[in-house]
């Protein structure tokens, strides 16, 4: 499938998360406004575990809009569940350790996987907000965690109204391109 764009359907696939298996993504949107697909890689990845965090806290301004959010991770669902065992996690992580979704959604990876991306070539002001940002994340005390996947996977961000018709598409063309920040996410709304 090529890369979803404004205006056409999300596919209506077949999904587990950490609490949920055989969840149909049609079904799982029937009633909601809008909703966020914060594509990411894995649980272990200490970014990937800052934005759980971020939208854990910020979850309820998302619910105040009529929306939810699933976080799609390369984990199993019981990475997720040991990972965040002593998280208040109020939203599920679609759990996608065969890719089908990232796939299926025409979600790349940042070179060839098992490589060493070329990273000569990225935006210096770019670099150094990623620097900022990585300080950030250890001075809350987020490490690495166990690898899980492919480690270039690219992130993506798909928000979808209620009929699955995407409303927003941000596919980014290298890893260290930083997501919507969670205000960012929630004016898209």
């Amino acid at each position: 499938m090529p890369k979803l764009t404004i205006g056409e359907k999300m596919p209506n696939f077949t999904f587990t998360t950490q609490n949920r298996e055989n969840v149909s993504l049609y079904d799982a949107i029937k009633g909601k406004k809008k909703t966020v697909f914060w594509v990411l890689r894995y649980i272990g990845c200490p970014t990937c575990r800052y934005d759980v965090h971020l939208l854990t806290q910020r979850y309820q301004e998302f619910l105040d809009k009529d929306a939810q959010v699933f976080v799609v991770m390369q984990s199993t669902p019981d990475s997720i569940r040991k990972s965040l065992a002593d998280a208040d996690v109020p939203f599920e992580i679609i759990c996608d350790p065969t890719y089908e979704i990232y796939q299926g959604l025409d979600i790349g990876v940042w070179g060839e996987p098992g490589s060493k991306p070329d990273r000569s070539a990225m935006d210096p002001a770019a670099m150094e907000a990623f620097a900022k940002l990585r300080e950030e994340i250890t001075a809350l005390g987020f490490t690495h965690g166990e690898y899980e996947g492919i480690e270039e996977q690219l992130p993506a961000l798909f928000i979808t109204d209620s009929d699955a018709t995407v409303t927003y598409a941000l596919y980014p063309d290298n890893i260290k391109v930083r997501m919507p920040s969670v205000d960012e996410a929630l004016a898209l709304l």
